[in-house]
């Protein structure tokens, strides 16, 4: 692989690339020359060696709070209530 990895405008870094970091820590560089080797700006790098050093990992770890998926039994009385006929409220 090129030492050089075009890098997307998103908000995700590459996995191949965090782990590169990783790697290059791990050999004794410090922030400021990977940094520099990789093109990222030092909190990049910074903020993905402390979330390794933290979990242990440099995959995306899933966000906390509760899933956007509605369950099952939600929209299954969510559908049937659609079916009913509008009730007259005016008396």
């Amino acid at each position: 692989m090129s030492e050089q990895i075009r890098i997307m405008r998103s908000k995700e870094l590459p996995k191949e690339l965090r782990d590169r970091i990783v790697a290059r820590h791990r050999s004794g560089q410090g922030y400021k020359r990977i940094s520099a080797a990789l093109k990222l700006p030092k909190s990049t790098v910074a903020s993905i060696i402390l979330k390794w050093k933290k979990f242990g990992t440099t995959r995306t770890l899933p966000r906390p709070g509760r899933s956007s998926q509605t369950e099952q039994s939600w929209e299954k009385s969510l559908g049937e209530r659609g079916k009913e006929e509008p009730k007259d409220h005016c008396g």
